[in-house]
This record gives structure tokens, sequence and C-alpha cells, in this order.
């Protein structure tokens, strides 16, 4: 499913990452679940920690209605750079990513 920030992370080089190892299909598809996930919550978290409570109903709102030109109004109107913000969260998630991939190739 795309995400209203699809356009802005790119987690293709965690995938090749993970190709690396020796999986079977099922253990890479479920272990790209896990990463979608972590990715979507950290950046859930990154957008959420930026807004007022009154603000965050308004976003979740807009998240369940899945209309990303609202989301993204929203959160251009109530947060400075937040594509910003966003690419740091998910950069610093990527990076911690890689970085357990490669103690898992090394063992």
């Amino acid at each position: 499913m795309k995400q209203f920030y699809s356009h802005l992370i790119q987690i293709e080089s965690v995938i090749t990452e993970l190709d690396m190892l020796d999986l079977d299909p099922e253990q890479k598809i479920h272990l790209t679940t896990l990463m979608d996930s972590s990715l979507h919550h950290t950046i859930l978290d990154a957008v959420l920690s930026e807004l007022p409570l009154s603000d965050k109903r308004v976003f979740l709102n807009h998240l369940k209605e899945d209309n990303h030109d609202k989301i993204w109004q929203f959160l251009n109107e109530r947060i400075d750079n937040i594509e910003g913000k966003i690419k740091k969260a998910a950069d610093d998630l990527k990076f911690k990513l890689h970085k357990d991939l490669k103690v898992a190739r090394s063992k």
C-alpha cells in the first residue's frame, strides 16, 4: 500500500542488504513486512510528536481517509520542514536496520 510519505522514502538499500542473507523467501517476506511496519510507525511517531493533541486527531482522520493531498496540506501548515523531519526519522531507522543486517550477515 502506498503511504503518504512513499515519495520521500527509499528502502531499496535495506532490501538489497536483506537479500544478501541466506533466508528462505517466507522469512524475507516476513522481515520486509516488519521493516515496512517499523518505518510506518517511526514516521507516524515523528509526525505525531510534532503536533498538539487536537491536531493529532485531525491528522489521524486524514490518515484514515487516505487522502494524501489533505495530509500534506495539513502537515505543511502545522509543522515546519515536515518533509525533512520525516526523511531524518526514516534515515535514522534505515541506518539501524543496515547495522543490524550487517551484524546478522557476519554470523
